[in-house]
């Protein structure tokens, strides 16, 4: 991205959404042969919210969108486009984005699904930010909303202990001055595709009496391996993004990682120099919510005063795929 150009897009509306439901450790050690102390000590996590039996991700998603709009004081109408990131769609289609339009009344919005992983929001960020720069959108409706819980194998500790339900939604549009998103960076390494990954309900195992059987509608994951992928594409996102501003680790004011360990977000912040109380961390409150997790981190710090008007800010995210994402944003205080 060309960090030299007139127009650049940024955040101009921001909220999220959580489910009321909390599920706590120590709910979860009557489920699965886990306990408290297991899972703080190798995630961070004490509780998640879990999305109601009626609750599916559309529904969290218009919840998120109502209050971003009204944080960027504008009207559904205005809306050009919606992209909505998403590992947990209502149904396999229609896109999540087109049910989430009829919900708001955008009737001037075009609208896809996006897929890209825990990592889904940032790529949605980068997609949006690009019609908006090239005058082919005014406001795009960027949106990370996922019902976890309901593709979880509740008797596999290793994965239903990680993950919490909610959403977060970003209104982008021209900032102006010197504002806004000043690089991003993408990728992927499709080799690792069965590190993180559900086998059953697409085309290559449709959903069958024995898909069912075995199990392969759930989520399974080699946290080892994701593990060791998130550390590298951390740092090698960043350096790239600061390459791309001109900019060096120093300038770095905050950074949003996704919530996906504690562990990998303080290697994160260890290699960036950063102090943890410049850090955003709430994954002890919510788990593991994929494409939700940032907006949810970055609402939160946003609210708490830490980060003001030209700070220099870094989102980072990982996940299936095997993706990765960063962007480095100059904040625009648009309230």
């Amino acid at each position: 991205m060309n960090v030299e150009q007139k127009i650049r897009a940024g955040i101009v509306g921001l909220a999220t959404y959580v489910p009321e439901k909390v599920l706590t450790n120590s709910d979860l050690q009557k489920m699965v042969d886990t306990s408290d102390e297991w899972i703080v000590s190798r995630t961070g996590i004490r509780e998640r919210r879990v999305a109601a039996p009626e609750e599916a991700t559309s529904d969290m998603a218009y919840q998120a969108s109502v209050k971003a709009l009204d944080d960027a004081g504008i009207k559904p109408e205005e809306i050009d486009l919606i992209i909505t990131a998403t590992n947990t769609p209502d149904m396999i289609f229609p896109a999540t984005a087109c049910l989430l339009q009829d919900k708001l009344g955008a009737k001037n919005a075009g609208a896809f699904d996006l897929l890209a992983g825990c990592t889904g929001f940032l790529y949605a960020i980068s997609v949006a930010s690009q019609f908006v720069e090239a005058g082919n959108a005014g406001t795009v409706l960027v949106v990370g909303s996922e019902a976890l819980t309901k593709i979880m194998d509740w008797q596999d500790r290793n994965t239903c202990v990680l993950f919490g339900d909610g959403a977060g939604a970003a209104v982008i549009r021209q900032v102006p001055g010197d504002r806004g998103i000043l690089s991003s960076a993408l990728g992927a390494d499709g080799s690792g595709a069965y590190h993180l990954y559900i086998p059953g309900g697409g085309s290559r195992y449709p959903i069958s009496a024995e898909v069912i059987e075995q199990g392969l509608q759930y989520t399974r994951m080699n946290g080892r391996e994701v593990f060791k992928f998130a550390v590298r594409a951390i740092e090698e996102g960043s350096a790239k993004v600061l390459q791309q501003a001109g900019l060096s680790v120093s300038d770095i004011d905050y950074l949003i990682p996704h919530q996906a360990n504690i562990r990998i977000i303080e290697h994160a912040a260890k290699k960036l120099n950063l102090p943890m109380d410049r850090v955003a961390v709430n994954i002890d409150r919510y788990g593991n919510t994929s494409t939700a997790s940032i907006p949810l981190a970055l609402e939160e710090t946003l609210n708490s005063g830490k980060i003001k008007d030209g700070d220099n800010v870094i989102m980072v995210g990982f996940g299936a795929g095997l993706t990765w994402a960063c962007m480095l944003i100059k904040w625009y205080d648009y309230k």
